[in-house]
C-alpha cells in the first residue's frame, strides 16, 4: 500500500511519513445557534432527554488535523503510541465513529481502494462493563450498535484521506488475530483509559494554553462531534447525515441544531428556486 503522500497541507494524509510541528490559529469562530420560539427537547428510544452538543466543543477542520498530528508526538508503548492510536482518532473525525464502534472496527468490514473513497461497515460496538458483569467474565462487552437492531449493520462512506491513514497503518502495524485494527500493547481490547492519556497530551501540544483550559475538543468523543456538525454545515441532507452518524433524524437535529449555522440563505434561496422551476 502506498504511504501518505499528499502536497496538501495541513492533511492529515501526510501525518506518518513526515510531520511538522502543529500550529493551531485559534479557536473556531462560534457558531451562530438557530434560534427557535418552542423547541421542545427530543427523546431517545428509551424515553431519555437528548442531550444538546455544546458549539463549543467543536474543532474546525484545521484544528482537527492539528490534534491529529500532534497525537503522533505522544511517545511511549516502546515510543509508537500515538502513531498507534493516532488513526483510531481518525475515524473519530472522518468518519464520525463513536470509540465504542471505532475499537471494534476490522478490516475485513473496511473497502480502503488505492484511490477515491471507501467505505465502513459497522456491525458492533465494545463497551467496558467490568468483569463481574459480563457473561464470559471479560472487562469488554460486545453488543450491537447504538440505536441499532442487534445484527443490523451500518455503512459509512470514508474520505480518501481517512482511507489513506488507514491503508498505511495497516500496512506499518497489521492488525490483531481477529482483524480488529486498533488494540492494546498486548493485542487486546483498547480501552479508554489508554487513549484518554494520549488524547489529554496531545490537547497540550496542538492547542496554546488558553485552549488547553477550554471545552475545545476536550474529549475524544468531540471529534464525532465536529464531524457530523461539519456534515450538516455543509448541506448535507439531514436524513443522511443521520444514517451514517446512527441516529434517528429527530434525535440527530436536536442534539446538533445548536452547531448549525449560516444555512438560512442557502435555504430560502433554494426554496425561491423552486417556486420559479414551473413558471
Amino acid at each position: 500500500m502506498a504511504g501518505y503522500g499528499t502536497n496538501r497541507a495541513p492533511s492529515v494524509a501526510g501525518v506518518l511519513s513526515g510531520i511538522t510541528t502543529p500550529t493551531t490559529r485559534g479557536p473556531a469562530s462560534s457558531p451562530r445557534p438557530l434560534t427557535s420560539p418552542f423547541h421542545p427537547p427530543a427523546q431517545d428510544e428509551r424515553g431519555s432527554l437528548t442531550r444538546q452538543v455544546d458549539p463549543r466543543v467543536v474543532v474546525s477542520p484545521r484544528q482537527a488535523r492539528e490534534l491529529l498530528t500532534a497525537v503522533i508526538y505522544v511517545g511511549t508503548w516502546a515510543h509508537g503510541r500515538g502513531r498507534l492510536l493516532m488513526p483510531f482518532f481518525a475515524t473519530l473525525y472522518f468518519a464520525a465513529l463513536r470509540p465504542e464502534e471505532a475499537v471494534e472496527l476490522r478490516l475485513q468490514d473496511c473497502q480502503l481502494p488505492k484511490k477515491g473513497p471507501g467505505l465502513l461497515t459497522l456491525h458492533q460496538a465494545s463497551t467496558r462493563a467490568g468483569s463481574a458483569w459480563t457473561d464470559d467474565g471479560r472487562k469488554h462487552e460486545q453488543r450491537g450498535l447504538k440505536h441499532r437492531a442487534r445484527g443490523d449493520v451500518r455503512l459509512v462512506p470514508v474520505s480518501p484521506e481517512l482511507v489513506q491513514v488507514l491503508r498505511t497503518y495497516v500496512d506499518e502495524f497489521g492488525t490483531a488475530e481477529d482483524g480488529r485494527l486498533f488494540r492494546s500493547p498486548s493485542g487486546g481490547r483498547l480501552d479508554s483509559t489508554r487513549y484518554l492519556d494520549v488524547w489529554h497530551k496531545a490537547r497540550r501540544i496542538a492547542f496554546p494554553p488558553h485552549l488547553v483550559d477550554s471545552l475545545l475538543a476536550r474529549r475524544p468523543y468531540d471529534l464525532r462531534h465536529a464531524a457530523v456538525s461539519l456534515w450538516l454545515n455543509s448541506g448535507v441532507p439531514a436524513a443522511e447525515v443521520a444514517e451514517m452518524a446512527g441516529h434517528s433524524v429527530a434525535i440527530l437535529m436536536d442534539t446538533y441544531y445548536k452547531c448549525i449555522h449560516g444555512q438560512r440563505e442557502q435555504m430560502v434561496q433554494r426554496i425561491i428556486d423552486a417556486l420559479s422551476d414551473d413558471r
